[in-house]
């Protein structure tokens, strides 16, 4: 019998995240600081949006590109956060969820042997979406004692002439560094040298802690080198509702639309006229959100540096990323063993690169209760690996 299967998804390995999150589900007693998803219950004006819209049969497929009412409210949303300007009818495509943006992102821009620059610790599926769209992905290390942020040295060191997209994913998911406007013109005065474009992930755009958001977009000559991907997941607390969006060039977005239109036909209807509402009328629920998990991220660094142990301070997204080299085995290890003996799980930051060896990524999308629990034990924990060292 022939291999029915692809060559080229057999060797692209399943997410390192996930590992840990079904062995966690199996366990009693266990805590996950692992998974990514806000613990807040999605706002209930937003869920009653929804649910007003199956009442009153709103079950029907929207236009390919998503409904003209939300893609306006998006328009709206992006000119008062980002300071950008979109066409609604040309330039917005609705889809199902942040995921979808980038995938079909980068299959509309890639041709065999393009180049993505990715820098890492990064989300994990930057790299095989590049691979499933015929591109070579290029990894960017960043380095801890940047913060982890994108320096211009380190993207000019790895251009090419086959090089096409920078992946730019600020906030970061794992380690939750941000990029400031000071930190990104630098960056965006080489793409433009170079003729390349970005793939500007900006999902946790709501959660920055220090200032406001910057978006790569903003800056001058940017726009029309620039896709912006954001969603409702993370900032609306969403993540079930599976609803992201895209803007850009109205160049790059026929082609995106296309490849939408095939795939996927268009986006959940109910959770688009939810996003609607979400987008008029959530800012507060937004803010009490970030508050929330501000406080969680100020508690956490503080039990680190009591504890000892080396973090740089993120303030972005929800996740911290403290270096557990001291210990002198690797983040897969120290996972496992934390999971088996303390029953916590963490995610090893070698999920997110190679370069996350010797990191974790603890999320604080939970409350601080389970927080406080999960630090006593990895306390103990840390504290018997001090010991084993001696």
């Amino acid at each position: 019998m022939r291999n029915p299967l692809s060559k080229q998804i057999t060797e692209i390995q399943p997410s390192g995240i996930r590992k840990f999150f079904d062995i966690v589900s199996e366990m009693k007693d266990a805590i996950s600081l692992g998974v990514g998803e806000p613990d807040f219950d999605t706002p209930w004006r937003i869920r009653e949006e929804g649910i007003y819209s199956l009442e009153r049969g709103r079950t029907f497929y929207t236009s390919n590109a998503g409904l003209q009412e939300l893609k306006d409210e998006i328009v709206k949303y992006l000119q008062r956060k980002i300071g950008v300007t979109y066409d609604a009818k040309k330039e917005v495509v609705v889809t199902v969820g942040g995921s979808e943006a980038i995938d079909i992102g980068m299959r509309a821009m890639l041709d065999p042997g393009d180049e993505v620059l990715i820098p890492q610790p990064s989300y994990v599926s930057y790299l095989p979406c590049t691979i499933l769209a015929g591109g070579v992905p290029v990894v960017i290390p960043l380095k801890n004692e940047n913060e982890f942020k994108l320096t211009r040295e380190e993207l000019e060191a790895v251009i090419t002439p086959k090089t096409k997209i920078l992946v730019l994913p600020f906030p970061n998911n794992p380690t939750g560094a941000i990029m400031t406007r000071e930190e990104l013109e630098p960056i965006a005065e080489v793409v433009k040298e170079h003729d390349l474009f970005v793939m500007s992930d900006e999902i946790y755009s709501e959660l920055t802690y220090k200032g406001t958001h910057t978006s790569i977009a903003s800056l001058p000559g940017m726009r029309e080198r620039t896709l912006v991907i954001n969603g409702f997941s993370k900032s609306f607390a969403m993540t079930g509702w599976r609803l992201g969006y895209v803007c850009g060039p109205q160049v790059i977005l026929e082609q995106i639309l296309k490849i939408h239109q095939f795939a996927i036909m268009c986006a959940p209807t109910n959770s688009q006229y939810a996003a609607v509402e979400a987008l008029r009328n959530c800012d507060d629920e937004v803010q009490k959100m970030r508050e929330a998990y501000n406080q969680r991220r100020r508690y956490l660094m503080s039990e680190f540096r009591r504890m000892g142990l080396e973090c740089f301070e993120p303030y972005g997204a929800f996740y911290v990323f403290p270096s557990i080299r001291e210990f002198g085995i690797t983040s897969d290890e120290f996972a496992t063993r934390f999971l088996e003996e303390e029953k916590v799980a963490v995610v090893p930051g070698t999920a997110f690169g190679d370069c996350g060896e010797g990191f974790l990524r603890i999320s604080y999308a939970y409350s601080l209760e389970d927080l406080k629990v999960a630090l006593g034990r990895f306390e103990r924990f840390i504290n018997k690996l001090r010991e084993e060292k001696k």
